[in-house]
This record gives C-alpha cells, sequence and structure tokens, in this order.
C-alpha cells in the first residue's frame, strides 16, 4: 500500500513542510473574525495551525485517502470548530456567509481556483500559495494579467513573500509565492459596472496597437488617435505603455473617461490618488 508521503501526482500533490511558511499563512488570516475555507490540507499541516485560531474551519480535501487519515488523526479528534469534507473544491458549493480561504493549491489548478473565488461575493479574504510568477503577475508586479486587471477595482491583490521549492515534499519545478486577495473597503467602481469594465479591459488587452495610445484609439472609435493620446497623457501614462503597465486606478479611470454614459456617476468612486501616477510627476 503507498504511502502518499510524497503527494500523488494526479492530485498535484506537492506538501507544504516548512514551518515558517505554514506559520506565515496561518497569520495572515488570523485577524478576520470569519469563518476559514482551506484549499486542499493535504497531510494536515496548515490544518493543525488554522485550527488553534479557534474559528470554525472547513478543509476540503480531494484524495479520499488523506481525508480519511485527517478524520481519524488523533490530533483533529476534537471536532469543535473543524469539519473535514472530501470534495473536489472545484465542485465543491462555497459558503454563502462570509468566510476567508487559505490554502497550497497544486500550482496548475490556479487559474481555475481563482476564477471560482473571483466570481463569488461571499468571501472576504483569500490566501493562496501558488507558483511564484503566477503570484506576482496576478498582484500585478512586473506586469499584470488580464485577470488581475479584471478585477482591481474590487479587490485587492498583494504579495507576501517568495517560498523556496525546498519548503515541499516532493519540491516542484519552480518556487511558490504567497498571493493574497482582499476586497476593497472603498471600490473604484460601482458592482454595477462589472459587466462592461471586464469587457473593457478584456478589449484594451487584446486590441491592436504598439502602446496603450494606439490601442485606445481602435477600441474606442469615438477618441480617435489624437484622443486617445491626450487621454493617456492627462492620466499620466506613457502612450507607448502596455495594458499590464497600467494600475488599478488608472484602469478604472480609462474606463470612465471612455464610457461617458457612466463618466458622472462613477467618478465619484474613482478619485483616490494613484501613486504611481504621483510619483512620476
Amino acid at each position: 500500500m503507498p504511502t502518499y508521503r510524497g503527494g500523488r501526482h494526479e492530485h498535484g500533490q506537492n506538501f507544504l513542510t516548512d514551518h515558517t511558511t505554514i506559520a506565515r499563512l496561518s497569520r495572515l488570516v488570523a485577524d478576520s473574525p470569519d469563518p476559514i475555507v482551506e484549499i486542499g490540507p493535504g497531510q494536515g499541516r496548515l490544518t493543525r495551525e488554522l485550527q488553534q485560531l479557534g474559528r470554525p474551519l472547513t478543509a476540503v480535501e480531494l484524495d479520499s485517502r488523506l481525508a480519511n487519515r485527517l478524520a481519524s488523526a488523533s490530533q483533529f479528534r476534537d471536532r469543535k470548530h473543524l469539519s473535514i469534507v472530501n470534495a473536489d473544491f472545484m465542485h465543491w458549493p462555497l459558503p454563502r456567509t462570509s468566510y476567508v480561504v487559505v490554502g497550497n493549491v497544486p500550482f496548475h489548478l490556479t487559474t481555475a481556483i481563482l476564477r471560482k473565488l473571483l466570481h463569488d461575493g461571499a468571501w472576504t479574504q483569500v490566501v493562496l500559495l501558488v507558483q511564484w510568477e503566477v503570484a506576482r503577475r496576478r498582484a500585478g508586479i512586473g506586469g499584470s494579467s488580464m485577470m488581475t486587471a479584471q478585477w482591481w477595482p474590487w479587490i485587492d491583490f498583494s504579495l507576501h513573500g517568495r517560498v523556496p521549492r525546498s519548503a515541499f515534499k516532493p519540491a516542484p519545478s519552480v518556487d511558490g509565492g504567497i498571493l493574497m486577495m482582499t476586497r476593497r473597503p472603498k471600490p473604484l467602481l460601482d458592482l454595477d459596472m462589472r459587466r462592461s469594465y471586464r469587457q473593457f479591459v478584456h478589449e484594451v488587452f487584446t486590441g491592436r496597437g504598439r502602446g496603450i495610445g494606439e490601442i485606445l484609439a481602435n477600441v474606442s472609435g469615438a477618441l480617435g488617435r489624437r484622443g486617445a493620446h491626450q487621454l493617456v497623457s492627462r492620466e499620466g501614462i506613457l502612450p507607448s505603455a502596455l495594458p499590464k503597465d497600467l494600475s488599478a486606478n488608472q484602469w478604472a479611470r480609462l474606463f470612465i473617461s471612455t464610457s461617458p454614459t457612466t463618466g458622472a456617476r462613477a467618478a465619484k468612486n474613482a478619485r483616490p490618488t494613484d501613486s504611481r501616477r504621483r510619483k512620476g510627476r
């Protein structure tokens, strides 16, 4: 009988064994009062740490053998706050009331897990250990991804450290990174603009042009080349900048400026000063 000490390949299991990283993940969700959902508890190292917070904890584990092992482990026999669920997180129904999410997720499922969570409105905080370069891109460091830009007005993405591949067993081929998502207390745009804004971001990211000035001119025919260049210059953006180089506030303001029917109503939510713009002056 296999021991799964090193994780099962078909589940993308690279167990987190580094105590410092485990403690850091726990600390990042410690201040919230909400119940915790852990994705992929595996051997339960992070689960044990989270259990010390004394809040309701639901650990969702795909591997039935690991789930059964956790359920029978002596350190988890006190079930006052802990529930171990044998289920595929991608098909598991998310809570309807406020909760936080934490977990060391299979790298190949990161995007699918993020999509599921981003479309859910009940969580207040998400802390995930993902592939290092993915964590950087999602946090907008060195250039943001289209997914990040589409959700930035409502969700803040931040990076909380690099995790060496030696912190896992078996070691993956790349380092990990801790990505945090939190809901903005004051969104940059109203929620009812989400659909049109996300479409705008998609069109800009996939639009033709050698820089944001040309791309906007092609995406918004009413602006024209001159109008698009004037707009980006007014926002402190170089016309040659690429969509990945824009900040959350710049995205929100460009959307407002190119959407006159919603501009007046949205302007009050897009006033926060963009530090990148301020530094560039």
